[in-house]
C-alpha cells in the first residue's frame, strides 16, 4: 500500500507551499549474506536483440520464431540447439549464435533500478549468474553500464545449466557462502527453479514471465523491478537486508 502523505509549512502559506509525497508501508524485509543476480531481464533489457538473433535463427531453419524466443529464455543457448535441433553440429550453431548476440547491442540497456542497486552493495556481497556465455556477458554488462563483479558465472563453469541448481550453487562458492545464505534474483521460470533447487531464497521480477508463471516456478517474493529494491547495512553484522516494495 503507498498512502500520501502532505506537509503543510508554519505560519501563513500559499497553496503551491503544501508538498505532498508518498510513502509506501508496505516493505518486506530480507536478510542474507549474499545477492546473486541473474543478467537478461533482471539487471540488462537484452529481450530486443535476444529475440532479434532467435527469430532470424528460427526463420532459418523453419520455426515459428515466438515459440524458439519463449523456448530459449533463461536458458543456455545449446540447450535450446540441442532440444530443437537433436542432429545438428551444436557447438559451431552455439559459436554462430554467440556472435550474433554479441555483435546485436542495440537497445541493450540497464533495467530500471539496477544501477542503483548494484552499485549501493558491497562489492563482495554479490554475483551475476547468467546463461549467457562470458563474452557475451560481458559484452551486456559493458553495453548497458554496470559495474563488473568481481566474480562472474557463466555457462563455461557449469556443466548443466538452470533449471539446474548448479549455477546458483557454482554462484554462492564464488562468494565464499552456502546457497541457503543467499538470494537469487530471477525473471525466468528456468532461472527460479535452478534458485529454489540451490535452497536459496528467490525474488522474482516482473520482467518476462507472468505472476502466474513465476509463482509456480517458486518464487519467494515478486517485484516490478529492481527499483522496488532497496539495499540497507546491518551494524555489525554479516548479513545484508533488502527491502521490498512489493
Amino acid at each position: 500500500m503507498t498512502v500520501k502523505v502532505t506537509f503543510e509549512p508554519q505560519g501563513r502559506a500559499r497553496t503551491a507551499d503544501f508538498k505532498t509525497v508518498q510513502v509506501s508501508l508496505d516493505m518486506t524485509k530480507i536478510q542474507s549474506r549474499g545477492v546473486l543476480f541473474d543478467l537478461d531481464g533482471v539487471l540488462v533489457d537484452s529481450t530486443p536483440a535476444v529475440a532479434r538473433c532467435w527469430t532470424k535463427w528460427a526463420l532459418r531453419h523453419g520455426f515459428v520464431p515466438d515459440e524458439v524466443i519463449r523456448i530459449a529464455h533463461g536458458r543456455p543457448s545449446i540447450a535450446t540447439l540441442r532440444e530443437l535441433l537433436p542432429d545438428a553440429d551444436h557447438q559451431a550453431a552455439d559459436r554462430e549464435m554467440e556472435r550474433w548476440e554479441i555483435e546485436d547491442l542495440d537497445g541493450v540497456i540497464p533495467l530500471p533500478g539496477a544501477l542503483e542497486l548494484l552499485k549501493s552493495l558491497p562489492a563482495e556481497s554479490w554475483t551475476i549468474v547468467t546463461s549467457c556465455t562470458r563474452p557475451l556477458a560481458e559484452v551486456r554488462i559493458r553495453a548497458a553500464g554496470l559495474p563488473m563483479p568481481r566474480q562472474l558465472v557463466t555457462a563455461a563453469d557449469v556443466q548443466n545449466g538452470k533449471p539446474n541448481p548448479e549455477p546458483y550453487v557454482k554462484g554462492a562458492e564464488r562468494l565464499g557462502l552456502a546457497p541457503q545464505d543467499c538470494v537469487v534474483v530471477e525473471d525466468a521460470p528456468a532461472g527460479i527453479r535452478a534458485g529454489k533447487a540451490s535452497q536459496a531464497s528467490v525474488i522474482a521480477v516482473r520482467t518476462t514471465a507472468s505472476d502466474a508463471e513465476l509463482s509456480a516456478a517458486g518464487a519467494d517474493w515478486t517485484v516490478e523491478d529492481l527499483s522496488s529494491v532497496r539495499f540497507k547495512a546491518l551494524a555489525r553484522s554479516q548479513h545484508l537486508e533488502l527491502l521490498l516494495e512489493e
